[in-house]
């Protein structure tokens, strides 16, 4: 828990010399350029707009005071989460309090509403309470959290990286505004980047930012400010370093710089929350769509983020009956073995049998008759029809059963020609009725062709 307003935010969190940088600020660079009113804020412009709801609670909009609103900010990590917080607490009258729900408990939320409650009623102040991680509290956690909120004793910032439809109670979803930070357009983070390098509070330029640095800081931030600059910083560090041991004037933040400070884009992807099954989603459309190159890049977002390659297998094997089927029958082959190989290979190897499982199911021929019949049947099953089995087609080994006039009147089909029999199959209620409607695609237009031929001689149409 800790005040906004601090002697480190007034004197700019003070200076020294640090790693290669002499009299480098203490703070990081992505706190140092921490937006102080909406204004300075990059991206999010969707939020911003005259008169929006953050507009208004935060006091920047002229229209009238801020209202007292709660709000769930959601979003990936650094996209502002945080930093609308406390722009949101400097408003006049307001006192900030900061919980994070990996750490504090119910008695520190009852402990901050009845501070809050005393210093509304005492000294008229607000309290803005900004919870990070929100979703990491548990029921009781958050129910805590309700008072406060439906009394307005405190203006709730609760942050979540979570979809909060599914992380955040239905109570206190009702209670707060909800808002969607998306990740920052490379725009905005070269915008950020070419700050931070002039801005007294960030490099106040004492060194140079090449082109292609730039351009690599930007392509491998992921949408993420808080790692473009920390990236920043430490590409700083570097040149620093080595102007410092070539005994150079000018520092020069060059490409080479920025790789050494970062060399892997981030990954939006959480193995326990939506993104998981956003990009699974995805992959599986763009193999049901046929586009083969689509499918490869949602196929490797998955294993960048580490998502267990079985998971990925067992997806496969579905759409190869779902969405192939018998348009090309060796597809579900092709994805069993890919997911039986990968049981017995492992990481990073199984890659290489993913990809080529992904190829073929992207490049195959679709249909979803198959999956389409199956759940058809279904329904019919379920709706009480298909009542009874034709006697012919029941069981005639056991005593008794011949009395019952079982199996009278059955047609071996081996004794036919062809090996097809002419007899009723289904139930009386079902006669005529065609669940498998084979398309014209791949395989299936010799299916189609055959089976039509077939169930004329079968219904003796």
């Amino acid at each position: 828990m800790n005040d906004l307003f601090s002697a480190a935010d007034e004197d700019d969190f003070g200076t020294g010399p640090t790693g290669d940088m002499p009299g480098r600020p203490r703070a990081p660079l992505a706190v140092r350029m921490r937006p102080r009113t909406l204004d300075e804020l990059v991206g999010q412009a969707h939020l911003l707009k005259p008169g929006s709801p953050l507009r208004q609670l935060a006091g920047a909009d002229g229209s009238g005071p801020a209202g007292p609103a709660s709000i769930i900010l959601w979003g990936p990590p650094g996209t502002g989460k945080t930093t609308l917080a406390h722009v949101i607490a400097r408003g006049s009258g307001r006192k900030f309090v900061e919980l994070s729900a990996i750490t504090a408990g119910v008695k520190d939320v009852r402990r901050v509403m009845d501070q809050a409650l005393t210093d509304r009623d005492l000294h008229g102040r607000t309290t803005v309470l900004f919870l990070d991680e929100i979703h990491r509290f548990n029921k009781a956690q958050q129910d805590a959290l309700l008072p406060g909120v439906e009394n307005r004793w405190v203006v709730l910032v609760a942050a979540t990286t979570e979809n909060p439809s599914f992380s955040v109670v239905s109570p206190l979803l009702s209670r707060s505004l909800m808002l969607t930070l998306k990740p920052l357009e490379e725009g905005d983070i070269r915008q950020l980047l070419l700050r931070a390098v002039a801005d007294e509070r960030g490099l106040g330029g004492t060194v140079e930012l090449a082109g292609e640095a730039l351009e690599h800081l930007v392509r491998l931030s992921g949408g993420d400010a808080r790692r473009s600059l920390t990236a920043l910083e430490a590409a700083a560090g570097v040149a620093w370093g080595e102007a410092a041991e070539h005994g150079a004037e000018t520092v020069r933040i060059e490409a080479v710089h920025a790789e050494r400070a970062m060399d892997a884009a981030v990954q939006r992807y959480d193995r326990a929350g939506d993104q998981h099954y956003d990009v699974a989603s995805a992959f599986i459309k763009s193999i049901r769509g046929s586009d083969v190159d689509a499918s490869l890049h949602y196929l490797a977002r998955m294993l960048e983020a580490g998502e267990d390659p079985r998971f990925i297998a067992r997806r496969l094997m579905i759409s190869a009956s779902e969405d192939i089927g018998m348009a090309d029958p060796t597809a579900l082959q092709t994805a069993v073995a890919a997911a039986q190989a990968v049981q017995l290979v492992g990481m990073p190897e199984a890659r290489i049998i993913l990809g080529q499982a992904v190829v073929h199911l992207a490049a195959a021929p679709k249909s979803n008759a198959a999956y389409n019949g199956i759940n058809a049947a279904i329904a019919d099953v379920r709706a009480g029809r298909g009542q009874g089995i034709p006697a012919h087609l029941r069981d005639a080994h056991y005593p008794g059963a011949g009395q019952l006039g079982h199996g009278k009147g059955y047609v071996y089909a081996h004794d036919q020609p062809h090996g097809i029999a002419r007899q009723q199959y289904p139930p009386d209620d079902l006669v005529g009725r065609n669940y498998y409607e084979p398309t014209a695609n791949g395989a299936e237009r010799a299916i189609a062709e055959r089976l039509e031929r077939v169930r004329r001689i079968v219904r003796g149409g």
